[in-house]
C-alpha cells in the first residue's frame, strides 16, 4: 500500500461529520514534521483546519499555520477569478472573457463549473505552481468534499473531457485526471467512524473509487474506543453500591462502544480492501493544535 505521506497529492474524502478535516490536517502535519513544504486546501463550505491549530481563518490567501505547514481555502468564485488569469495572464483579457454580462450568464449555468475551477486551483498547487524554479509545494493535501459530492468532484475532468477535448482548461483537465489516476503521486483516503452509516458509505464509497480506478490510500477508522475493562471488572463496580452504580454505568457503556468499534473494525476489513489506520477516540476538553498532534504522531506511527 503506499505511503500517503510520499505523494504529491493526497485527498481525504468520506462521509460528512467523520473527521475529514482533523484527518487532513493530522497528515498535513505529519508530513511537515518529517520537512516536507505542505498545502492544504479546503474546498468545503466551511474552513476548519486554521481554526484546529488555533489560528484565523485563512481564507482564500494562503496562510502560513505552522513551519512549513500552510492552508488555503479554496471558493468557486475567488477560484474562478485565479485560476482564469493564470490560464489568459493578462487583466484585460480576463474581464473580456469573464466579466461582461454574457458571460457570467453562461458561466453561472455551465454544470459543474465551480469543480472545475476549484479543482484546477488544486491542481495549479500540486503539480505547476513553482518557487525559486522547482515546484513550491512538497505535497498538497485536499481537504475533499464528502462521500457523494467527492467522488462527483474527483470525476470532474472526465466529464469535462467528454464535452471539450482542445484548450488551455482541457490540458490541465487531462493532466489533473492523470495526477489523480497516478498511484506513484496521488492518494485517496476515506474517513470513516465505527457506526452503521458511516461504514457503509465507506464501503460503497471504496467500491466506486476502485471501479473508476483511482488510487487507493488508507482507511481510517475514527474515534475507536478501546476496550478497558473486562466483564468481571465492569460486573465488580456496578455491585459497589449506589456510590459506584455511575462509574459502572460509564464502564458498561465504554464497554459497549468498544465492542460496537471492533464489530465495524472486523466488517471494514473483511471489505474494504484498504490499509486500515484506527484513530483513537481523544477525551480531549477542545479539540485543537494538541489533539491534531496526537493524531498525527499516530497515524505516521500507523503508516
Amino acid at each position: 500500500m503506499p505511503v500517503p505521506l510520499d505523494r504529491r497529492l493526497v485527498v481525504v474524502t468520506g462521509k460528512g461529520g467523520t473527521g475529514k478535516s482533523s484527518i487532513s490536517a493530522a497528515l498535513a502535519l505529519a508530513a511537515a514534521r518529517r520537512g516536507k513544504k505542505v498545502l492544504v486546501c479546503e474546498v468545503v463550505a466551511k474552513e476548519r483546519v486554521a481554526d484546529l491549530f488555533g489560528r484565523p481563518p485563512s481564507g482564500t490567501e494562503i496562510r502560513q499555520l505552522l513551519p512549513n505547514l500552510y492552508s488555503v481555502h479554496v471558493r468557486p468564485r475567488e477560484a474562478m477569478r485565479e485560476y482564469a488569469l493564470m490560464i489568459l495572464k493578462y487583466q484585460t483579457l480576463y474581464r473580456l472573457a469573464f466579466e461582461n454580462a454574457a458571460a457570467r450568464y453562461f458561466l453561472a449555468a455551465a454544470p459543474s463549473l465551480a469543480e472545475i475551477v476549484m479543482l484546477g486551483k488544486v491542481f495549479w498547487h500540486a503539480a505547476r505552481e513553482t518557487e525559486r524554479g522547482r515546484l513550491r509545494w512538497d505535497m498538497v493535501v485536499l481537504d475533499a468534499p464528502a462521500t457523494g459530492h467527492g467522488l462527483t468532484f474527483l470525476s470532474v475532468p472526465e466529464v469535462f473531457l467528454r464535452l471539450v477535448s482542445e484548450g488551455p482548461l482541457a490540458r490541465d483537465m487531462r493532466m489533473m485526471q492523470a495526477l489523480l489516476a497516478d498511484p506513484e503521486r496521488c492518494s485517496i483516503c476515506i474517513v470513516t467512524l465505527p457506526e452503521e452509516m458511516p461504514a457503509n458509505e465507506a464501503i460503497e464509497l471504496d467500491r466506486a473509487l476502485r471501479q473508476r480506478q483511482f488510487p487507493a490510500g488508507p482507511l481510517f477508522l475514527n474515534a475507536v474506543f478501546e476496550s478497558r475493562f473486562s466483564p468481571q471488572e465492569v460486573a465488580s463496580v456496578t455491585r459497589g453500591g449506589p456510590l459506584l452504580t455511575a462509574a459502572g454505568e460509564a464502564a458498561d457503556n465504554h464497554e459497549s462502544r468498544a465492542a460496537l468499534c471492533i464489530h465495524y473494525e472486523g466488517v471494514l476489513r473483511d471489505t474494504v480492501p484498504r490499509h486500515l489506520v484506527k484513530v483513537p477516540f481523544l477525551f480531549e476538553r477542545s479539540f485543537g493544535a494538541h489533539a491534531i498532534e496526537k493524531v498525527s504522531r499516530v497515524i505516521e506511527g500507523a503508516l
